[in-house]
């Protein structure tokens, strides 16, 4: 044994000692044997014998090796500048005059691997030269079987296909075993990524991320495929499965790479994708970890995306998005850039689609069976939402600045789709319904409060129907139906567009529970900048812009006093008030027609409007409407059957009383068998002008009359009244307030005198025949009205 290794060691300094003193011709020897399959130049600046690096072996360290392709001057792309290159050479073949080399080392080196945008690459240097000359020769091809880099930047720029790949590898190692049908490599890397585009236009993977892991590969000559066995990866701070495939044999090269991670946070997940797709996905995340497998299929040359399809499994998590946050939410998720075959692997052919989404929302839960979200350029996004909750718990999403729940259960269930805009629904097209039962609400600005109410909302594309709506506030409930034509685009684009149809019953109205709507609507205190606040602003101005053209019949309509039956209407409501197109009612025994106009003014409602009385109860007429605000004349002093034409304008406050001083307009009536009882200012004159005529119950047949109203002041056109008890011819100003100044013209002819005359003309002639007492009804100092002798009228006369 040691004959034999004082034989080796004397055999390694004879070749020691020989390769030193053929330095010169071994690095010609060494040169040649690299540039043998080279298209292009390999220059070596200088070699120096490593003896114990390579041991039993030999080492040669080649300096400054610089490897060029023929066409460099014109894109001055280096494929390789080494500031050392070790080459093991096996000994036994040295000795025969050959090299045969074990292992290469590359240190301090750059490698540029180029494309230009017509197809030339520098790569090209490696394809086999073309030379008659070599005819007949046998042709040797070099198998290295160990490997490595350190500290080399490595760079694969494709400019034709867009595609940038570049490390800064600080550690690769290799081993590579040839069988007879290719070889298996081991291959350990510790790198910077400071590139991974697969389309430049895109940006990078795992940008700035280091990467660390073993490899092992398989080629296989026949197929010309390269795999990569499933093996752990460290990319920056996580740990991947990672496998791959390369079909080289296909031109160009074709891959398939394999990505997956069982536990990873949805941030750094996005973080390892390129800009295109991560700032989307960073405008969510999920709290907890998930589950991701990602595959990437593309190829070497052609320019574009590679396709992508990513999917993940989420469970229990917590889900942040522009809209708000998802508790307790579970789903499956896919991604792919190639959704339609045939289209493209591209943005507008991206979809993220989501299976058995389930969640809570603001305590609301939700679930959503096929969500799909495309088109990643202009994205839409569909699905079909459920859900059922407590109505209540909407006060969470929509504030309680408009809209304010307390009580009442809601069922919805919507199939929609709708553009994104900033990751945010759009002008959405719905199907489906919502349905809301027993819900007791505050429209908070009319301060208008309904308990028990049921809606059912029913949405078909744009269009919204309404269905089975219950309301009832206080002693009325109210049954209304109705649609919106193209709601679902207006709602965003043009809510002063809005146009409600409804038709709405009611068994029993009572109009003092809807005083809110005389009133201007109090302005919402949304804030601003918030999600909550940007949907009650959105619902506040469509409840504020919108406009109402509503079809009603009500069976008993209540006002104080006021009782009206089979009330007809059709009224236009908007912002600035109410139109009155038609309203009809029955009451005390004739009907009622009005048109007209109601004007929101401040914290008070304008009216101007037209009515006709038909064959109404004049004392019932006037007990309902509170006897129209006179004092010295009441619902009880009056029987009859009255006809008039009204035109009135004037104020209501907002607690449905009618300004003072605020009316203007006219009333002409007609009064048929009428009688004016126990009125105290006739019977006091009568006490003494009549003492034998019972003036407690005064008939006529028919009067007609015009009152002029200006404020608190009603001007009384000449009108002749003839009764049973006396003839009174009037006119004057009767004051509400101060300054009723009345004439009253009296003959003192009984009117039973005449009972018998048939000729109207005849009768009219002696209407005023005889004594006639000038009165003048004028404010007494008790406030009410005493009628005097008219003095002025008597020297008139």
């Amino acid at each position: 044994l040691g004959v034999i290794l004082i034989l080796i060691s004397v055999g390694y300094i004879a070749i020691a000692i020989y390769v030193n003193s053929h330095k010169k011709e071994l690095l010609a020897t060494i040169t040649k044997e690299l540039n043998k399959n080279l298209d292009g130049s390999l220059v070596v600046q200088s070699m120096e014998p490593s003896f114990l690096k390579g041991f039993p072996g030999v080492s040669l360290t080649l300096k400054n090796v610089v490897i060029k392709d023929k066409q460099w001057n014109q894109h001055q792309h280096t494929l390789l500048n080494a500031k050392l290159f070790d080459i093991s050479v096996n000994t036994s073949g040295l000795l025969r005059g050959t090299i045969e080399i074990d292992k290469i080392t590359i240190s301090n080196a750059s490698i540029y691997l180029f494309t230009d945008s017509n197809g030339y690459t520098n790569t090209s240097i490696f394809r086999k030269k073309k030379n008659v000359d070599t005819v007949g020769q046998s042709s040797s091809s070099t198998e290295i079987n160990k490997f490595q880099f350190k500290n080399v930047e490595f760079v694969f720029d494709n400019q034709k296909s867009n595609k940038l790949f570049q490390f800064a590898i600080d550690r690769l190692t290799g081993k590579i075993d040839y069988t007879g049908s290719g070889w298996d490599a081991d291959v350990n890397l510790n790198a910077l990524t400071k590139s991974l585009a697969f389309n430049t236009r895109r940006g990078s993977f795992i940008q700035n991320k280091q990467v660390d892991g073993k490899f092992e590969a398989r080629y296989t000559e026949k197929t010309g495929v390269v795999a990569l066995k499933p093996n752990d990866l460290k990319i920056g701070d996580d740990s991947f499965v990672v496998s791959a495939t390369f079909w080289t044999a296909k031109d160009p090269v074709e891959f398939s790479i394999n990505i997956t991670n069982d536990k990873i946070l949805w941030k750094n997940a996005s973080a390892l994708l390129a800009p295109n797709i991560r700032k989307r996905l960073d405008r969510f995340n999920l709290e907890q970890p998930i589950q991701v497998k990602c595959n990437i299929l593309g190829n070497m040359g052609r320019g574009g995306d590679p396709k992508i399809v990513a999917a993940a499994n989420i469970r229990d998590n917590k889900l942040t998005t522009p809209g708000g946050v998802v508790d307790s939410c579970s789903f499956r998720g896919l991604f792919t850039n190639n959704y339609i075959k045939g289209q493209g692997n591209t943005n507008t052919n991206s979809v993220v689609k989501l299976f058995g989404f389930k969640g809570s929302f603001e305590s609301i839960p939700i679930t959503v069976d096929t969500a799909l979200i495309s088109n990643f350029i202009k994205p839409v996004a569909s699905g079909l939402f459920k859900s059922k909750f407590p109505v209540a718990k909407l006060n969470r999403v929509l504030g309680t600045d408009v809209l304010n729940f307390t009580d009442g259960l809601a069922d919805v269930s919507l199939r929609y789709k709708a553009s994104l805009v900033n990751l945010m629904l759009a002008k959405p097209a719905v199907t489906g319904y919502v349905n809301i039962t027993k819900a007791d609400l505050n429209y908070v600005p009319r301060n208008l409060r309904f308990k028990d109410t049921d809606i059912s909302l029913k949405l078909i594309g744009p269009d919204l129907f309404i269905n089975n709506l219950r309301v009832q506030s206080g002693k009325s409930i109210v049954y209304m139906g109705g649609s919106v034509k193209n709601f679902m685009n207006l709602y965003y684009a043009a809510p002063e567009k809005i146009i409600f149809n409804w038709g709405v019953r009611s068994p029993q109205l009572y109009l003092g529970e809807f005083l809110g709507f005389l009133n201007s609507r109090a302005q919402a205190n949304v804030r601003k900048n918030t999600r909550k606040s940007n949907l009650a602003a959105s619902l506040n101005e469509v409840f504020d812009k919108s406009k109402m053209d509503i079809h009603l019949r009500v069976d008993q309509l209540h006002y104080k006093k006021f009782l009206a039956t089979k009330a007809i209407a059709q009224l236009f409501v908007s912002e600035t008030g109410i139109k009155i197109q038609r309203f009809s009612v029955k009451h005390a025994g004739g009907s009622i027609n009005v048109s007209g106009n109601l004007y929101q003014s401040g914290q008070s409602t304008r009216f101007d409007v037209n009515s006709n009385i038909r064959n109404a109860n004049i004392k019932s007429l006037f007990y309902g409407f509170d006897d129209f605000g006179l004092k010295a004349l009441s619902y009880r002093n009056l029987t009859g059957t009255l006809g008039a034409k009204i035109h009135m304008a004037g104020r209501i406050s907002g607690a449905g009383i009618l300004a003072k001083n605020s009316l203007r307009g006219k009333i002409g009536f007609d009064l048929r068998n009428g009688a004016l009882l126990d009125f105290d200012p006739l019977i006091n004159v009568g006490k003494f002008a009549f003492p034998m005529r019972d003036l407690n119950n005064i008939t006529f047949d028919n009067l007609h009359g015009l009152l002029s109203f200006n404020g608190e002041k009603v001007d009384i056109s000449p009108m002749k009244v003839s009764s049973s008890v006396l003839n009174v011819d009037v006119s004057g100003v009767y004051s509400m307030g101060n300054g009723t100044n009345i004439a009253l013209d009296v003959p003192l002819r009984n009117p039973k005198k005449d009972k018998q005359i048939v000729d109207a003309k005849e009768k009219e002639d002696k209407r005023m025949n005889g004594i006639v007492l000038h009165l003048l009804a004028t404010d007494g100092e008790d406030g009410k009205i005493k009628i005097k002798l008219n003095r002025n009228r008597d020297k008139e006369g």
